[in-house]
């Protein structure tokens, strides 16, 4: 029996525990109990005429049964044992009974529907009754698809897209229920700023689940060799071939090429920037405690086996080089520059590692010669000089290096922080076209990328940033992948390929051991690299050229001004869809460093390590 198969009879099984009536129809035919007016416009409306009947297909706990869960006995009996006293937005991975979730989601009052519904769905979907969250977020789509909901940083989540992303992302992942959502789509002008009010729905289709067979859930994949180019980026070194069906495809040297990168920088325990005492992006590439003429990093790290937080005599001195090969890397981002062009040499030379060779344009105040308090303004004539000259600087040294992949610009500058990107997106946008316009001239054989965080403001990077080759993404959606609008948002409004140029998960949990949260991380990654690969040429979208992990190593000064880089802070920074729903800046990594006691050559690798050793060696 497959491997599927089996995890899909253990939901069945879960399911099956649950005794709260799950409803008569594992398909609601919606069509039975109600109408359908303006399918395709932004003024689409179901009208419920059969309230009953519709309640009786849905099952409790799914519009519009809500009520009706309140009879079940597990519900009562988590009433009355407390299980769901407590603030509400607790209930979704802090508190992590996922069935107590589901009563409190279910049985809330105030809460919009639509909100309603999609954290019920979440909560049946992480409880394993994966085909009534399919219900619950089809329901959002049928009844609320307008609704919208809000970030840690209160950027607007539109539920309804996101729940046709959920559903795909569900399908592919059992496809042993031989379920599939058809035609669903909702297209949204100005919906990619954080201004809600200016929202104009153009296009709202709820779709139709269907049952098909396993082996018809996924895409069929399409040969590109068989079909014609019709637009061609970048030169002979490296170049991006879009054919006649939208999709793109990535060569280096007239090969295939897919990127299955890693973010390296892996900085030594209880240096850190705040203190002046840490060059992120520099010191690693110089490293040489011993003063033996080899880095440290790349060639003198061990794997600590036993986990004792020492080399014992049976840990040889691999390197992370070594490790990387064998994991399947192929290529490292680099985000601000390099300072070790030997060292690349001989790393492309005997490991054939590529770079995506980067230029923080201006992130973080880097390269602008900004006041930190004041931040890079993008329309400063001395901030744009100063950037221009970092970025020839860099394309003058390097475009010679066979080990260049692409350039890269920025990093979540669009966001905001220490800039004025965020407040005037047409003038920075603006300014990234100027920069691979000169980066273009001065080399015509490679690719430019930018480094955007997430697909905020691609309207306006795809109105003004025409020169820009590769649109990058620094994305965080969680342990199911991107789902279709990000993929769909890339290729319909800008038309360029994507490359996700981060992406991971802590290896830390509140409340959670170290095992069990090194599994959900790899879990994590499992499920966003399955969605990377999907929407490879030839398949899915078809405009993903990779991924690059984030990141080789935890990096323990990451918690922030104040703290001692000596600790793994396990103190949350900021809400992320990871494993407890916050995120731990100093757990990212592939690799644990240990106590620190042995950094920077101690390596543990994690389990997700050997997820990608065996998936990256296979595809």
């Amino acid at each position: 029996m497959k491997k599927g198969s089996l995890i899909f009879m253990f939901l069945s099984m879960t399911l099956a525990l649950f005794a709260f009536d799950k409803g008569d129809e594992e398909i609601v035919k919606y069509e039975k109990y109600g109408s359908f007016h303006n399918v395709g416009t932004g003024n689409y409306r179901y009208f419920i005429k059969d309230i009953e009947g519709l309640k009786e297909a849905v099952g409790q706990g799914i519009f519009p049964d809500f009520d009706g869960i309140k009879t079940d006995s597990d519900y009562i009996e988590a009433e009355i044992g407390g299980k769901m006293e407590g603030y509400l937005w607790d209930f979704i991975d802090k508190k992590r009974d996922y069935l107590v979730n589901f009563y409190k989601w279910a049985t809330t009052p105030g809460e919009p529907l639509g909100v309603k519904l999609f954290y019920v769905g979440y909560a049946l979907e992480k409880a394993g009754m994966v085909k009534q969250a399919i219900k619950s977020y089809h329901a959002i789509l049928i009844h609320h698809p307008k609704s919208v909901s809000y970030t840690y940083w209160h950027t607007p989540i539109y539920l309804g897209k996101i729940s046709i992303d959920r559903i795909h992302l569900l399908t592919r992942k059992y496809p042993e229920m031989g379920i599939k959502l058809v035609d669903a789509r909702i297209k949204i002008e100005n919906g990619f700023d954080n201004d809600v009010v200016n929202d104009k729905y153009t296009f709202i289709n709820p779709g139709k689940l269907i049952k098909v067979k396993p082996s018809e859930v996924r895409n069929t994949p399409v040969d590109l060799s068989k079909l014609k180019v019709i637009e061609t980026r970048g030169g002979e070194n490296v170049s991006l071939k879009k054919y006649d069906n939208g999709h793109w495809q990535l060569y280096v040297k007239k090969k295939p090429f897919f990127v299955r990168g890693v973010g390296y920088s892996p900085n030594q325990v209880g240096k850190s920037p705040d203190y002046g005492t840490l060059q992120v992006h520099k010191d690693w590439q110089l490293i040489d405690l011993n003063s033996n003429n080899k880095n440290d990093v790349f060639f003198e790290s061990y794997v600590d086996k036993n986990k004792n937080n020492s080399r014992d005599k049976n840990e040889p001195r691999v390197g992370d080089a070594r490790l990387l090969k064998d994991m399947g890397v192929n290529t490292l981002r680099l985000y601000h520059h390099c300072y070790n062009k030997k060292l690349f040499r001989e790393l492309y030379k005997k490991y054939g590692f590529y770079i995506i060779l980067g230029d923080y344009l201006g992130a973080y105040t880097i390269g602008s010669g900004a006041d930190w308090h004041m931040g890079t303004d993008y329309s400063n004539p001395e901030h744009r000089k100063n950037m221009i000259a970092s970025v020839k600087k860099m394309v003058k040294e390097f475009k010679n290096e066979p080990y260049v992949l692409m350039w890269a610009l920025g990093n979540e500058i669009n966001y905001g922080y220490v800039n004025n990107a965020k407040d005037e997106p047409e003038i920075f946008y603006e300014f990234v076209n100027e920069v691979s316009r000169i980066i273009h001239k001065m080399d015509p054989t490679r690719p430019v990328v930018l480094c955007n965080g997430e697909t905020h403001n691609i309207d306006i990077f795809a109105k003004n940033s025409p020169e820009t080759d590769i649109f990058g993404i620094n994305s965080y959606r969680g342990y199911l992948g991107f789902g279709d609008s990000l993929w769909s948002a890339v290729k319909e409004t800008a038309g360029k390929p994507v490359l996700v140029v981060e992406y991971g998960c802590c290896a830390y949990a509140a409340n959670m051991d170290l095992e069990k949260a090194e599994q959900a991380q790899m879990e994590y990654h499992r499920g966003n690299w399955d969605d990377i690969w999907y929407n490879r040429g030839g398949n899915g979208y078809g405009n993903c050229l990779g991924g690059v992990v984030f990141e080789w190593t935890d990096e323990w000064w990451k918690a922030g001004t104040g703290t001692d880089p000596s600790i793994h802070d396990t103190q949350p920074q900021f809400g992320l869809p990871f494993i407890d729903g916050w995120s731990y800046e100093e757990w990212l990594g592939i690799c644990s460093q240990g106590d620190g006691s042995d950094s920077p050559y101690l390596r543990q690798p994690r389990k997700v390590y050997y997820y990608y050793k065996k998936a990256w060696n296979q595809d």
